[in-house]
Formats: C-alpha cells, sequence, structure tokens
C-alpha cells in the first residue's frame, strides 16, 4: 500500500472545540465513576495564531501569554514562579506543518529505524513500517495478543540500544491476563532482517497487581545512558487501585527501571529493602504518558492529571510525586480530589496545566532546523489539538508557547532531518513541523 505524499503546505489555526476523551465521552461531560484521562477539555487556543509562528515579547516589553482561559482549579495557587501559566518565550521561529503520510490507524508509538523508516504502533494491535517514500508495510507478525478496548491496546516502540547490532525493537501494551483482568506489559524481540515480523518474542516486565479495567496503562518507555530502561505506569484509574501509587511495594501509579532483559538493576531504590518492589524506580504517579531523557541525563515524564492537573516532573530514585494526596486539580465530576498542594516528603511538579492539555508524546528537541528551539521540550496536546513548547533554564520553566494542530497529536518524535514529527490519531496522519520557507 502507498500512502500519499503530500506537499508542504501551512495549517492554519483550528477554532476552538472540545475534543472527546479516550472513552469517547463529549467534553463537559461528568462521571459518576473513577476519573478518566484529561483529554476531555476544551481547546482554549489562541485562535489568531497563524501556522507560520508567533510573535515574541520584545525586550522591555510586558510579557505576553496564550490565552490559557480560565483555570478550573482557581483556589490552589502554584508554589513557584512559574510552575504554570509562564509567559510566552523571548525567541522562536516560523514554521509550517507538513502531512508526510495519511491512511494509518491509530498510531500510538513511533521511532526511526538508522535508514530513516518509521517503525510504528497502531492501538488496535498492529505494528507497522512506513519507508520514506510513504509505502505502508503489511502488518509485521508476532506481535502479542493485546488488550484492545477504551486506552489499552499496543502502545509505545523504542529501538534497543545495540539496534544496529542485534536488530532488538522493544514496545509496551496492554495485556490480557485471566479473569478479566489486565495491565501492562513490556516486551522484547528481534525484528527480522526483511522487516516483515517479531522473531523471539519475550515478554521482560508485567505490572503487578493486575486489574480489570480499561484505563490508566501509562506505557511510554525510555532507554537511560547507563542502558536501563524506564518504564511509565498508570494507576488503572479506579478509587481502589488508585490508592496503591502510594505504595512502592507494587507497581500501580509508578516509574520502573530494568534492565534490557528484564531483570533489576542493582542500584534501583528499594533493592535490598522491604519498603518498595525491586523494579520501582519512583511513585506516586497518575498516568504517564509523555518520557523523555532530558539534557541532564535524568528521565522527565508528563502525566495526565485530574481536572486542572496535568503535571510535568522530573524523576529521582526513590522520590514520591504525590499522587493521590497532593496536586492541582479535581475530579472529573467537579468534586475535590485534593485537600492540599503540598506535603513534606512529596516532590512538587516542575510545571502543571490548567485547564489540562492532555499530554501524550514528548522530546527534548536537539537539532539544527531550529536552532532558538534547543533544549526545548515539546509535548502533543490530545485535548487541545496543539503542540506545547516549553522553554527552560536550570530546571525550571521560563516560557510556554503554542503551536496549533489539525487533530489529536498522540506521540512527538524528532527526525533524524531535524524536523519534529506528529502521529495525529485524529485523521491517521503522521505529519512534521519544519521550518518556513
Amino acid at each position: 500500500m502507498r500512502l500519499m505524499l503530500l506537499a508542504s503546505t501551512a495549517l492554519f489555526a483550528v477554532a476552538c472545540q472540545p475534543a472527546d476523551n479516550d472513552t469517547g465521552m463529549a467534553a463537559g461531560s461528568t462521571e459518576t465513576g473513577a476519573m478518566t484521562d484529561a483529554d476531555s477539555a476544551p481547546d482554549m487556543g489562541r485562535t489568531e495564531m497563524a501556522a507560520s509562528g508567533t510573535e515574541p515579547a520584545m525586550a522591555g516589553d510586558e510579557p505576553e501569554y496564550e490565552d490559557f482561559g480560565e483555570k478550573e482549579v482557581p483556589e490552589f495557587e502554584p508554589a513557584f514562579e512559574n510552575q504554570t501559566r509562564a509567559p510566552l518565550p523571548d525567541e522562536t521561529h516560523d514554521w509550517t506543518i507538513e502531512e508526510v503520510a495519511d491512511g494509518l490507524g491509530e498510531v500510538w508509538g513511533f521511532t526511526f529505524l538508522p535508514d530513516g523508516t518509521i517503525l510504528l504502533t497502531e492501538k488496535e494491535g498492529t505494528m507497522h513500517t512506513l519507508a520514506t517514500d510513504g509505502t505502508l508495510s503489511d502488518p509485521i507478525s508476532g506481535v502479542p495478543e493485546v488488550f484492545n478496548d477504551d486506552q489499552g491496546g499496543l502502545l509505545d516502540i523504542v529501538l534497543g540500544p545495540d539496534f544496529a547490532e542485534t536488530s532488538m525493537v522493544y514496545f509496551s501494551y496492554a495485556e490480557p491476563r485471566e479473569n478479566g483482568e489486565n495491565g501492562t506489559a513490556v516486551a522484547r524481540a528481534r525484528l527480522s532482517d526483511d522487516r516483515t515480523a517479531l522473531e523471539d518474542v519475550e515478554v521482560i516486565f508485567q505490572q503487578m497487581p493486575s486489574w480489570d479495567s480499561g484505563k490508566h496503562f501509562g506505557s511510554r518507555l525510555v532507554f537511560a545512558p547507563d542502558g536501563t530502561l524506564y518504564v511509565g505506569l498508570g494507576e488503572r484509574s479506579l478509587a481502589e487501585p488508585r490508592q496503591l501509587a502510594q505504595d512502592p511495594t507494587n507497581h500501580i501509579g509508578t516509574v520502573v527501571r530494568i534492565n534490557p532483559d528484564g531483570s533489576v538493576p542493582d542500584d534501583n531504590p528499594f533493592v535490598g529493602s522491604d519498603e518498595g518492589a525491586d523494579e520501582v524506580y519512583a511513585y506516586g504517579i497518575r498516568n504517564i504518558q509523555a518520557a523523555a531523557l532530558g539534557p541532564d541525563g535524568a528521565l522527565w515524564e508528563i502525566e495526565h492529571g485530574p481536572r486542572g492537573g496535568d503535571e510535568l516532573n522530573r524523576i529521582e530514585a526513590g522520590a514520591n510525586y504525590g499522587w493521590p494526596v497532593i496536586g492541582y486539580g479535581m475530579q472529573y465530576d467537579g468534586t475535590p480530589q485534593h485537600e492540599m498542594t503540598q506535603q513534606d516528603g512529596m516532590e512538587q511538579p516542575v510545571y502543571y496545566w490548567d485547564p489540562v492539555i492532555a499530554p501524550a508524546g514528548m522530546i527534548f528537541y536537539t537539532g539544527d532546523a531550529f536552532p532558538n528551539w534547543q533544549g526545548d521540550i515539546f509535548v502533543g496536546g490530545l485535548a487541545t489539538q496543539k503542540v506545547v513548547r516549553l522553554t527552560l533554564e536550570n530546571g525550571q520553566v521560563t516560557g510556554e508557547e503554542w503551536i496549533p494542530a489539525n487533530g489529536r497529536i498522540r506521540d512527538v518524535v524528532q527526525g533524524p532531518d531535524g524536523a519534529i514529527y506528529l502521529s495525529n490519531e485524529s485523521d491517521g496522519t503522521i505529519e512534521r513541523i519544519v521550518p518556513a520557507d
């Protein structure tokens, strides 16, 4: 099958419209049961922004801001300056968005092979390659059975650090288990030489305990410089497992760190202790949907929070990130979630969003195509249908800029050409942000 390749065209800002969440509920609807992902928030964008970029604030002028809209939980004040609603950065670039390929399914994760071919997962349980000329392969065989319902499915995918020698790929998925339960699993396999099959598939990690839930699988995968693998996990959304996020002796609402074969690194924070599971690296987390290695070598993650409480966190070994005890949001039915935003022994987010953006996919930009963006965070927005750019200085956010997209952005990947590639699940496309002419 050959996919349509389109010429570069400018994309103009979309009108403000509510976006459905992963469960199909309309924006503004309420729940009587478990919380859902934050991607039911309305689009609160600056509709006057054109795709050719934004006008940066001039030196000496009053700071300018995106049109964030009204806060959902105005009674909660940030703990420090620019913890939320940071001003527009002083510098930016003119940009445009190109459509690279269409006719895809719901692409949850993708990565680049050494020759520029894209290796991608579709949530329904299929894996493909997408050639540089737009040719989509037949489904790659050997993918395990997935729990494809609600937010579950075939999820993230990354290349092993030694891919050039071993052809090993690592992927996460919602794994069906006994008695109607499920949980996040991570597997590795060798991509066959002709790229048509996964060989020697091996499950190297299973989130425990299992649960009968269709939500909050987390699933972002990031290799550390030392070759260990971080796995970002969710807390399964329901009221009972949600409380387990404060108990590091299980995997619910955690970041785990494992070796490529699934064994446990000796220097994990709870190894040799009864206080936590050997695999657990950090805990107190809601639902990680974006993660990347920062220039400082640390893992950074962005998680779906409650209504008015998406968070950016820098992950430290053994740290407790507070969920569900502290935070800046409320439940999606409008009832309170937190009585406080701070507590001793619990980490503050580096940044949070109120209203939420429903984050998905994340990079620290390092390419040459956009020199003024080097070192900045780019994260997709499911609800806002925008890509958010965050500038940082000394580990703190200094600016926030929005790049309008034309749908729900599920993953963000830097390409070998320095462009910023996006998977748009609204219309089954891969797009890229490139410099404007």
